[in-house]
């Protein structure tokens, strides 16, 4: 089995990844189902260089630096939940390498420019590390239903996708600076379930606002909006507004017979999804849809058995997300790709390792 090493213990880490990974396993340590063999050893490790950042967390192994986790578990025999704000993970995944760790599964998005991403490649190639994403979206039983109404053409062909993102998210973005941008906070979500949806996509055009709360401006950080053009001649508008004063995760897809408006569940607090057709037999359709803990169940089972490379798919989001950045900030067509992965087809920091507790 498996040991989690959890790497920044911070909304991500703390709040969804350990909330998932105890759905996984009941208080005796043996799987849920008892067919299924426990997935993972218990508790895990865990690090953050914060002082305070492990207060009130229980069922998880605080350790003082990244190279005791490495003395506690081999790291071959570690799975890392790479939870860091996204500008400071190359430095952090590079440290992670040196040490022996090979199994990373990294919180979205991969990169969040276009340097960072070349720096994660490079990673992944020299030290042949096996790369996931978190992308929970991809393992959810509503986007399944998508691909099911796609492949069925049931509603006819796919004409558009269009991807409503909001949420109001003022005190995170006024208390920490981890996103550089309102592309990096909900946009990776639905940017990846497109891409699997309609297929690969090039940027047509993007814009991006500030953040505005009294006098407080918080530059970028505002709405976001992208549109993509796929290889098959599908369109897709993306719009993610983090001033908004309402919570809203939906998709809607366009065919040549109906609709269909796929609304995601909007935190952890009610995990219902709800699918809405319209056309011949219109139907709307309610039910449970928690996917993190499916999708980290389906991860150890992969890591388990060996790797299962879907690093193209993350990359592609992440160049997408860099040309989008980039086109706002020159008001001009994208610029080159970043250079793309070698294996694509097969703020925190820790300069000395500062203590946890």
């Amino acid at each position: 089995m498996l040991r989690p090493l959890i790497v920044g213990l911070g909304r991500s880490g703390a709040g969804l990844h350990l909330a998932a990974l105890k759905k996984l396993r009941t208080p005796s340590g043996t799987a849920r189902d008892a067919e299924e063999a426990p997935l993972f050893h218990w508790p895990p490790l865990a690090w953050d260089p914060r002082p305070t950042a492990a207060s009130g967390l229980d069922d998880v192994t605080v350790l003082a630096s990244l190279s005791e986790a490495a003395r506690r578990t081999p790291p071959e025999e570690t799975v890392v939940h790479l939870c860091t704000p996204p500008a400071a993970r190359a430095g952090v995944l590079g440290r992670l390498a040196g040490l022996g760790y090979t199994r990373v599964l990294v919180e979205k998005p991969l990169a969040c420019d276009p340097d960072q991403l070349q720096s994660v490649t490079r990673l992944r190639d020299e030290y042949r590390l096996d790369v996931a994403v978190v992308a929970h979206w991809l393992a959810a039983g509503l986007t399944q239903r998508l691909r099911d109404l796609i492949a069925d053409r049931g509603l006819g062909r796919l004409l558009s996708v269009e991807v409503a993102q909001h949420k109001p998210r003022f005190d995170r973005t006024l208390a920490t600076h981890g996103h550089p941008t309102a592309f990096d906070v909900e946009i990776p979500h639905s940017l990846g379930v497109v891409l699997d949806l309609a297929g690969a996509a090039e940027l047509e055009t993007a814009h991006c606002t500030d953040m505005h709360c009294g006098t407080t401006v918080v530059p970028h950080m505002g709405s976001a909006a992208l549109t993509l053009r796929h290889a098959g001649g599908v369109r897709t508008d993306i719009v993610s507004d983090l001033t908004s004063p309402v919570q809203q995760r939906s998709v809607t897809l366009r065919f040549t017979e109906g609709t269909a408006t796929a609304h995601y569940p909007i935190s952890e607090r009610d995990d219902h999804a709800q699918l809405i057709l319209s056309g011949a037999v219109p139907a709307h359709h309610t039910f449970r849809d928690e996917a993190l803990s499916p999708f980290l169940r389906r991860t150890y089972q992969r890591y388990a058995q060996g790797p299962a490379d879907d690093f193209a798919l993350h990359h592609a989001v992440a160049r997408l997300l860099c040309q989008a950045k980039a086109h706002c900030r020159a008001g001009e067509e994208p610029p080159a790709d970043p250079a793309p992965p070698t294996r694509a087809d097969a703020p925190l920091t820790v300069e000395g390792d500062a203590r946890a507790r």
